[in-house]
């Protein structure tokens, strides 16, 4: 058994730890991480990238039947199903590189390839190493959440997991499960041929803003995706190529594949929790704002603290736990502007509360909607047919609502809530550009930063925090910052 005393130790490789594995080794401390499946986790291999370019294949697909009303005829295309996976491996493995062991060996990190767990208050131990560290980060990432569906467990199905992978064509793909994962994957396989059927027992895309939802289902429906949309399936029976799905009520529909995507779990099991004293809750890793666990040095990020369950919410916990842990700074998280965006044509695309949530933080009668269509900016780039020879029905939504902290005192500026992305943009524009001011702070660090015993040291209070925005600023060039490669952070509490 080898013995490693580290500055941070880190379980898994998905897109937290690795943003946590790169900041903090090339602010030399030194990292240790453990991943026991594939380096990239989730969003290399199984998620982001190969759904966005399956995606992509069907887009192409798509565009080929051309649009009448442009006086462009086109024709069905021929797709070769088994060449677009060979596509999305291809687009994985182009990308691959640069979560690879090798990249973050280079970068100083300690990459040990074994499945990990707490064996105590700060200890991990795998196979064949045994961590102590100063601080710890669990980056475990979530799996595919299985509903308890009767004879779900006697059939073949598919999670996005898997899905990726098979090159056989689906004659007929039933979904379990309407929500992003499941509707994005509904809309590239039809585009792609296949006959789709998305059964949700709740409502689909409920987390979306509903005027919006509704005008993705037309099109949905418009291209062919059968929607099941308030009904559950009672029991799942059948063989590969013939899955029966019993729904609740009463009918049945006979798929040839099936694929499960009613949601995410936490990847928390089997990680010693007990043993280090780190309290649980449903659906992740109890935390504070600081995303530190009940063990003030152990943090929890991303899918694993049980929060939004997306990409860049991991990496934007990794930047406040390096605040936290190499700068000493409190650095919260604040989730009351969470962007996300479905990516199915039209995309959907939110900023925010949307307007039910506002109403309830509120008041319904505080609450003011602005909505403004796209349809009228042509000249903006910004396509406003439907594909089928329809107008669009495409715009922006926007709740407004209460003083924002920010503003308070400097007039009547009223609190942007919720909406797309768009309306944020243009809701803000001309009040001040964030992105230049993020800059030249970015600037700043890097003039202030001084090499000190072998590492990078702030030379006061204000440039720890301009340092620790600076690494975890993406505007920000990373390896401009000086850093002695391997040196321990000498300050590190």
């Amino acid at each position: 058994m080898n013995t490693i005393d580290t500055d941070i130790c880190i379980i898994g490789g998905g897109s937290g730890g690795l943003s946590v594995a790169a900041g903090a080794a090339q602010m030399g401390a030194r990292v240790v991480l453990f991943e026991a499946d594939r380096m990239g986790g989730d969003c290399l291999n199984s998620g982001c990238v190969p759904s966005k370019a399956l995606l992509a294949a069907a887009k192409a697909a798509h565009h080929a039947h051309g649009n009448p009303a442009m006086g462009v005829t086109g024709a069905a295309p021929a797709i070769d199903f088994a060449a677009v996976k060979r596509h999305v491996a291809d687009v994985i493995a182009t990308i691959a590189p640069h979560d690879s062991v090798e990249r973050f060996t280079g970068l100083g990190v300690q990459v040990i390839e074994e499945r990990a767990a707490f064996a105590g208050r700060r200890l991990v131990r795998s196979a064949s190493h045994e961590v102590r560290a100063k601080f710890f980060v669990i980056a475990t990432g979530s799996r595919a959440a299985l509903p308890p569906v009767p004879g779900l467990d006697t059939v073949p199905f598919h999670t996005n997991e898997t899905i990726f992978a098979d090159a056989e064509k689906p004659a007929h793909l039933a979904i379990i499960g309407g929500g992003p994962i499941g509707i994005e994957m509904a809309q590239a396989h039809a585009r792609l041929g296949c006959k789709v059927t998305v059964i949700e027992a709740m409502t689909i895309l409920g987390k979306d803003d509903p005027d919006a939802a509704a005008i993705l289902k037309d099109r949905l429906v418009k291209e062919g995706i059968e929607l099941v949309e308030g009904i559950g399936v009672a029991g799942v029976s059948g063989t590969t190529g013939s899955i029966k799905l019993d729904l609740a009520d009463g009918r049945s529909i006979t798929a040839s594949h099936l694929l499960v995507a009613a949601g995410r779990r936490a990847n928390i099991d089997d990680l010693g929790l007990e043993a280090a004293g780190i309290a649980t809750r449903p659906g992740g890793i109890v935390t504070d704002r600081r995303l530190r666990t009940s063990d003030k040095r152990v943090f929890a990020i991303g899918d694993a603290a049980g929060r939004a369950q997306f990409t860049h919410i991991a990496g934007y916990h990794a930047g406040i736990v390096i605040r936290n842990m190499l700068f000493r700074l409190p650095a919260k998280i604040d989730e009351s502007l969470t962007p996300w965006v479905t990516y199915t044509d039209p995309e959907l695309a939110h900023v925010g509360l949307g307007e039910s949530a506002a109403a309830e933080a509120w008041g319904a009668g505080n609450i003011r909607t602005r909505t403004v269509s796209l349809a009228a900016r042509p000249c903006r780039g910004r396509r406003t047919d439907r594909g089928d020879g329809e107008s669009g029905d495409t715009s922006q939504r926007a709740y407004f609502g209460g003083d924002h902290p920010r503003t308070a005192g400097r007039g009547d500026d009223p609190r942007l809530v919720g909406g797309d992305r768009g309306a944020a943009a243009d809701w803000q524009h001309g009040r001040h550009n964030r992105a230049l001011s993020d800059l030249r702070r970015c600037q700043q660090a890097r003039r202030r930063t001084v090499l000190y015993r072998g590492a990078v040291q702030p030379a006061d209070k204000t440039d720890r925090q301009a340092v620790a925005e600076t690494l975890t600023n993406p505007a920000c060039n990373r390896r401009a910052i000086s850093c002695k490669s391997g040196a321990s952070m000498a300050t590190l509490p």
